[in-house]
C-alpha cells in the first residue's frame, strides 16, 4: 500500500489519496471524486511499505525516509534533554490562555530556522493586539525550560483547556513539522491522519490529529472559544473540525468523519487557521521580513491582523492566501520540505461549527 495523487477532471487540482480512498472532495473546485480505475492516479515518490499497524508505518517511516534525512542520528537512540517537570504546576487562570510551540529540531537535517521567531511574533501579537495577561502564555521551544517533546505538548495541551468555562478565550499555536499516516480507524475522508511533530518525535512518535481533537476540542464547554494556528505541513484538518471553509465556494463544506465518529465540542466552539491543505506543504521564507526566516502563513497572519485590526474572519483567510500566493508564485518560498514533493500552498479555515466568516476576527 502506499500513497498516489488524484487530478480533478473539472479544475485539474492534485490532491493526494491512500490506495484505500474511496472517495475525496477536491479543495480546489469542491467536486466530490470517486477513487476508481477511471481517476487519473500518480503513483508518489514518497510512497513506502508499512505493517497494517501504527507502530509498524512508524517504524518503516523512521527507516525508510528520517533514516536517510539524519544518517548521524539512531533512530533507536532517545535524544537527552534537560527537561524541567514545570507544566504541572501552571496556573489554569480563567479568561485568556495561551500555549505557543516552536520546534527547530536543532542539529537535525530537517532542522527549522523560523520557528522560535514565529513563536515570539505571536507572542508579541496575544500581548499588544489581544491583551493577554503574560502570565496565562505558555510557550514550548528547545531555548525554554520545557522543550516542545512530547511528553511536554501533551502536557501543556492539558493545562490547555483544564476548568475551562464560559467566556474563556483559548489559543493553541505550532510552528513546525506535520506528516501524514495512514488511517487506521475510517476516520479520515482521504484516507490520511495528519500530525505535528515534536522534537522527539522520531522516537517517541507523532501527535495525530485523533488525539489533539480528544484532547482539545472535545472537552470545550459552552462559550468557550479555542483558536488553533498551525504553521506545519499537511495542517489542513489537524483539529479534525466538522466544517472547512471554501473560499472558492465562498460557504462552510462539511468535513464530519465517513466512519461517523463524534469529533464536535461540548458546547464550545474549536477554530482553526491552518497553513495548507492536508496534501500541501508549508513554507518558511525571507520574502516578507527581508532578514529573519519566517513562516509564510504565521508572517502573512500576524501582518494582516496588524494592518487591519477590525479584519474578519474572511478577509483575514484572503489576505493570507493572497501573500502567499505571490509569494510562491515569486519563487521566495522554502518549503518545509521532508518528502520530495511540491504542491502550493493553501491556507484553511476550518471549524467545529458554521459561523458567519464576516465577522470580526478576535481572541
Amino acid at each position: 500500500m502506499g500513497d498516489r495523487s488524484v487530478v480533478c477532471k473539472q479544475c485539474s487540482k492534485v490532491s493526494s489519496v491512500t490506495n484505500l480512498t474511496e472517495t475525496i472532495r477536491c479543495h480546489g473546485c469542491g467536486k466530490l471524486i470517486s477513487i476508481g480505475k477511471n481517476e487519473l492516479a500518480i503513483s508518489s515518490a514518497a510512497t513506502m511499505p508499512f505493517d497494517t499497524d501504527a507502530k509498524g508505518f512508524r517504524n518503516a517511516f523512521n527507516k525508510k525516509c528520517l533514516g536517510r534525512l539524519s544518517p548521524n542520528t539512531s533512530t533507536g537512540k532517545k535524544v537527552s534533554y534537560s527537561e524541567i517537570d514545570s507544566i504541572s504546576n501552571w496556573k489554569a487562570t480563567p479568561g485568556k490562555r495561551a500555549l505557543l510551540c516552536g520546534v527547530t529540531y536543532n542539529k537535525q537535517k530537517y532542522k527549522l530556522r523560523g520557528t522560535i521567531h514565529d513563536v515570539n511574533s505571536m507572542r508579541d501579537l496575544l500581548l499588544q493586539k489581544f491583551n493577554f495577561p503574560k502570565s496565562s502564555i505558555h510557550i514550548l521551544t528547545e531555548d525554554e525550560a520545557n522543550p516542545p517533546t512530547k511528553k511536554n505538548i501533551r502536557a501543556a495541551l492539558q493545562w490547555l483547556i483544564k476548568d475551562c468555562q464560559a467566556g474563556d478565550s483559548l489559543v493553541f499555536y505550532f510552528s513546525g513539522h506535520g506528516l501524514r499516516q495512514p488511517d487506521f480507524n475510517g476516520d479520515e475522508r482521504d484516507g490520511f491522519d495528519e500530525t505535528i511533530c515534536p522534537v522527539d518525535f522520531r522516537t517517541e512518535g507523532m501527535i495525530l490529529d485523533n488525539e489533539i481533537n480528544e484532547t482539545i476540542v472535545r472537552p470545550l464547554k459552552p462559550g468557550v472559544t479555542l483558536h488553533a494556528i498551525i504553521d506545519a505541513c499537511h495542517s489542513g484538518t489537524v483539529l479534525d473540525l466538522a466544517y472547512c471553509y471554501s473560499t472558492n465556494e465562498k460557504k462552510w463544506e462539511d468535513n464530519a468523519p465517513p466512519s461517523g465518529a463524534p469529533k464536535g465540542t461540548s458546547g464550545g466552539r474549536a477554530i482553526c487557521f491552518s497553513a495548507c491543505e492536508d496534501d500541501q506543504l508549508a513554507a518558511d521564507t525571507t520574502a516578507f521580513s527581508r532578514k529573519e526566516m519566517v513562516g509564510a502563513m504565521t508572517y502573512t497572519f500576524i501582518r494582516a491582523i496588524r494592518d487591519n485590526p477590525r479584519i474578519t474572519y474572511r478577509d483575514l483567510l484572503t489576505s493570507v492566501h493572497k501573500d502567499i500566493k505571490e509569494a510562491s508564485q515569486a519563487g521566495c518560498l522554502n518549503l518545509r520540505r521532508i518528502f520530495n514533493r511540491t504542491i502550493l500552498q493553501e491556507p484553511l479555515l476550518s471549524s467545529s461549527e458554521q459561523f458567519d466568516v464576516n465577522t470580526e476576527f478576535k481572541l
